[in-house]
Order: C-alpha cells, then sequence, then structure tokens
C-alpha cells in the first residue's frame, strides 16, 4: 500500500489512518493532489497485531488494560489538531540503496488513527505522518534496535518538491557538521548557532535553535530576526508589498511575473558551533494572493522566544540527524543523485527513492483566527516540545512513502 505522509522529525509517533471514526475524506483535494487517501486496514494483513499491553512501547497501561489493546493520542500544538487510536505491529518493507538493491522487513510499531482532528482532517498529513523523533516508539529508533540500521537517517529536499529519506544513512566525509544537542526532558533535535550572514553584512550570536522538519517556515527571536529581516530588506531590489493580515510573513516583495529571478536578495548563512557554514538556498516563497497577484516573501517569522530552522531552510540540502555520533550534518546535493553514503548498519536498510510534490502556498491553506489574520499548523505534540507561543506552519513538502505490509500489496 502506499501513504502519502508528513516527514516530522519534531514528533515520535508514526501513525496512519485506520478503521476510521474521524479521518480526512477518502478523496483529498487539500493537499493539492486530488489523490484517494490510502487507509491502513490492520484485519487485511495476515502480520498485522495489536501491541501488547506489556509492550514497553506501549506508555498508557491503565488504558491498555480496559481494552485488551494499547491506546495512543497525541495533542499537537495548534488549531485543536490530534491523533487517537491504538497501536498495531506489522512488517515494513524497505528496500537497500546500494548496486544489488535487497528486501529488508522491519517489525514496527505504529498508530492505528481512527480519530484525526484539526488540520488533520484537511491539508496537514491527511494520509499521516511519520514521526521521526528520538524516543523509542519513532521508526529510526525501532530500526537501530533491531540491528537493521545504524543509528542516523537523512533527509534531502529538492527545490521541485521531489525527496528522499534513507535510514541509517551517516552522510559523508566532506558534510559540514555540528553537535546535537538533545534536550533529555523533551527529546527533540537541536543545534547552536554562533554567527548569522545576509548579503554583505554579518553579526555573532549565540542561540540554540530546534531543527525540524515538521515546520514549513524558519521561526526566528530577537534579535536575530530583525537583524536578518533589516537586512535583507535592504538588500533586496524589489518594491516591498504592504502589511497584508492574508499573509504571516512580514517581509514581501510585489511580482511582475512568475519568474522569481526578476527580484534580486541577498544570501543567507548560518555559522554553527564549530564553524560549519549552512547556506540558506530556499528563504523564500512565492505567495498567491489571488489570480494576477503574486509576491514574493522571506519565509521567516518572528517568534516571541523559541528558534526554529523549518524546512524550507533545509531545501537543497542533503540532511543528516546522525543520533549515534549526536551530530547533524548537511551539504548542498541533487535529490536526484544515488550517492555513496557511510550508513554504517549491520543489514545495510535504506528507504527508496521517496518522490514528493510540493503545494504552491495559497493564503487560504492556513486556518482563520478571529482577527483574520493568518494563523498556521504545527505538528509537534504538546507532550514532546514547549512550543506555545505561536503556530508554525504543517510542512507543505510531502513524501510518498511506499509502505509494503504483507498480505495486502
Amino acid at each position: 500500500m502506499t501513504f502519502l505522509v508528513a516527514l516530522d522529525t519534531g514528533s515520535d509517533l508514526f501513525w496512519l489512518p485506520c478503521n476510521c471514526t474521524s479521518c480526512a475524506p477518502t478523496v483529498s483535494t487539500g493537499n493539492g493532489f486530488g489523490s484517494e487517501i490510502t487507509i491502513y486496514n490492520p484485519n487485511m494483513s495476515m502480520t498485522s497485531q495489536r501491541l501488547p499491553c506489556e509492550s514497553n512501547l506501549c506508555e498508557v497501561q491503565k488504558g491498555c488494560s480496559e481494552t485488551s489493546q494499547c491506546p495512543y493520542k497525541i495533542v499537537y500544538v495548534s488549531a485543536e489538531t490530534s491523533s487517537s487510536g491504538f497501536l498495531v505491529e506489522d512488517i515494513l518493507y524497505l528496500t537497500t540503496e546500494d548496486a544489488r538493491p535487497e528486501i529488508v522487513e522491519a517489525q514496527i510499531v505504529f498508530g492505528c488513527g481512527q480519530v484525526q482532528t484539526g488540520s488533520f482532517l484537511d491539508a496537514a498529513a491527511p494520509n499521516g505522518l511519520l514521526g521521526l523523533g528520538l524516543e523509542k516508539v519513532s521508526v529510526p529508533s525501532i530500526l537501530s534496535s533491531k540491528g537493521l540500521t545504524s543509528d542516523s537517517f537523512s533527509m534531502c529536499f529538492s527545490q521541485d518538491g521531489f525527496g528522499r529519506i534513507s535510514f541509517g544513512d551517516q552522510g559523508t566525509s566532506d558534510q559540514d557538521e555540528t553537535p546535537l544537542h538533545i534536550n533529555q526532558v523533551h527529546p527533540t533535535y537541536n543545534i547552536s548557532i554562533t554567527g548569522v550572514v545576509v548579503g554583505n553584512t554579518s553579526e555573532d550570536v549565540e542561540f540554540s535553535t530546534l531543527f525540524d522538519t515538521g515546520t514549513s517556515f524558519t521561526y526566528l527571536a530577537n534579535p536575530t530576526y530583525s537583524f536578518l529581516t533589516d537586512n535583507f530588506n535592504a538588500q533586496t531590489d524589489a518594491i516591498r508589498h504592504g502589511p497584508d493580515p492574508r499573509v504571516p510573513f512580514e517581509y514581501c516583495y510585489n511580482m511582475t511575473s512568475n519568474d522569481t529571478s526578476t527580484i534580486r536578495v541577498p544570501n543567507i548563512s548560518m555559522k554553527t558551533e564549530g564553524g560549519g557554514m549552512f547556506s540558506v538556498s530556499e528563504p523564500g516563497l512565492v505567495v498567491s494572493l489571488q489570480e494576477n497577484e503574486l509576491v514574493y516573501c522571506l519565509a521567516v517569522v518572528k517568534s516571541s522566544k523559541l528558534n526554529i530552522i523549518g524546512q524550507n531552510f533545509m531545501t537543497g540540502l542533503h540532511i543528516v540527524f546522525d543520533r549515534e555520533r549526536k551530530v547533524l550534518g548537511w551539504k548542498k546535493f541533487n535529490c536526484y543523485d544515488v550517492e555513496d553514503s557511510n550508513p554504517l548498519p549491520v543489514n545495510p536498510s535504506h528507504s527508496s527513492l521517496s518522490p514528493s510534490v510540493r503545494d504552491n502556498y495559497k493564503p487560504e491553506d492556513t486556518k482563520e483566527n478571529k482577527n483574520d489574520t493568518a494563523k498556521v499548523t504545527s505538528l509537534t505534540p504538546l507532550s514532546y516540545s514547549p512550543r506555545t507561543n505561536f503556530i508554525p506552519l504543517v510542512s507543505l513538502v510531502w513524501f510518498l512513502l511506499c509502505i509494503f505490509l504483507a498480505d495486502i500489496c
């Protein structure tokens, strides 16, 4: 079966729509595909079984004993968005990325999502979400604990929306790296930034930022936000669009055509702990306000406190989350290429190429608040990350995850 899932390093559980009481419509246009939503049915798989109560992956022991199955519920930060159901085990089939690809069987645990609420009923992960966090229930954690891969994975986000994810990938010797700082209370991927460069201007800074593929855009608190946006605006050769409640961005510029090359913008880079330069290739995006009215926006949102490097800053890069060495690696990369890396697995187990399609952002893709200002959606659950002061946009980049569950392919 094939599922179009959102990838989220800010949460842990992998869940799919299943035995639905409240799920997204089976034919969804909210994700831009107009495609049929796949529903997982555990009764159609001879290898599917409920997760037993005594499993160390069942965290709700009391509820489990009452129903003979392990329930789950994840409440996400914004728009009353949640997923709930029960945990199941089944076989995930992956393919290796070598000269002679092989099929690798992996028994994983994931959520049979019976009830979705909020944004999950529309554009945010209508066909499921693949949590890639650090807790033991995440797919990367399960694969490494079973000795199928090293404790690492990588993702690549192409500028045209194509993407790939590889489990067990530890990157290459020529990649830039910086230490990962993992919060033990709410385990998330955090790095330290020591400098920001915008065009011909630079500034020494010192702050920690969450690295989150589940957030479409980048969120920065002052003084970094003001430094970056003020210098970006000063060095951008275009007419600035006035304040507009239809978009969540402060710095937008009028476009006279669909060609973004008509707008000249400065390069943006961030200096990380250890000296590695994280160069941003896609800091902005084109927003369609209405027919024949386009603006180019710097896709950075002002935060009251927390900093998040979102998916837009990762575009055009091969990003390695090396949990084993506790480093984040990156290098400029064409996501269509298959490159020799250093997976170091017991049995090499990488996912196959995963095509993705990116929607053009439109203001109506967001929820509206009472003041008619754009409200945006987060994929990160309340229980894992203290994001409470703002609501990041759901990732608009999707990955077509081919999940071959035994007996229902």
